[in-house]
């Protein structure tokens, strides 16, 4: 348990889990981009991004997991489930960029294509870093006030003032 905690309390600040991110979502989301575009040459762009989509959130959530959160370790099935939401979510902005994009140029080359694409990644991954970071990935990082355990109710409501005597209470008025 001590090399546990030892990882979790390594986990870094919101800067440098961000500079970490990017790295690695990054160079996962410009590999994909690249895999798309080749892979779009043998099948339905949509698929292909279905495709790459999958495999490079299981590399990514990997990565975010041991290296860009701190979380000391391999990814579980819930995190990888929840990272795969909000990979869903971007998928579905790069899918709706590109069609936007088929929608406005009728033959758009393959530098524009990788400009949308990339853009729509950008700020998508923004979008997910803020969900891996509070939702995901919360749960391994230390929390001060989970340090000290909530009382039940049932403590809370036996710690309230004495009640008053009622006779105290009718001479009062």
């Amino acid at each position: 348990m001590g090399a546990t905690q030892s990882r979790q309390q390594a986990a870094p600040g919101a800067f440098a889990a961000f500079a970490r991110f990017v790295c690695c979502g990054g160079g996962v989301g410009l590999a994909s981009s690249f895999a798309v575009t080749g892979l779009a040459s043998w099948i339905p762009w949509v698929l292909a991004n279905a495709v790459i989509t999958v495999v490079s959130t299981l590399l990514a959530t990997e990565l975010h997991a041991r290296f860009t959160f701190g979380a000391g370790g391999r990814a579980t099935w819930r995190q990888h489930a929840q990272s795969g939401g909000s990979a869903a979510a971007a998928y579905a902005v790069t899918c709706v960029a590109m069609l936007v994009l088929q929608q406005l140029a009728a033959s758009p080359g393959a530098v524009l294509e990788q400009v949308v694409y990339l853009s729509a990644s950008a700020l998508a991954g923004v979008a997910r870093f803020a969900v891996l970071r509070l939702v995901v990935f919360a749960r391994n990082r230390p929390q001060t006030a989970a340090t000290a355990p909530t009382p039940p109710v049932h403590a809370l409501l036996t710690r309230t003032a004495a009640p008053a005597d009622p006779a105290a209470l009718c001479h009062a008025a």
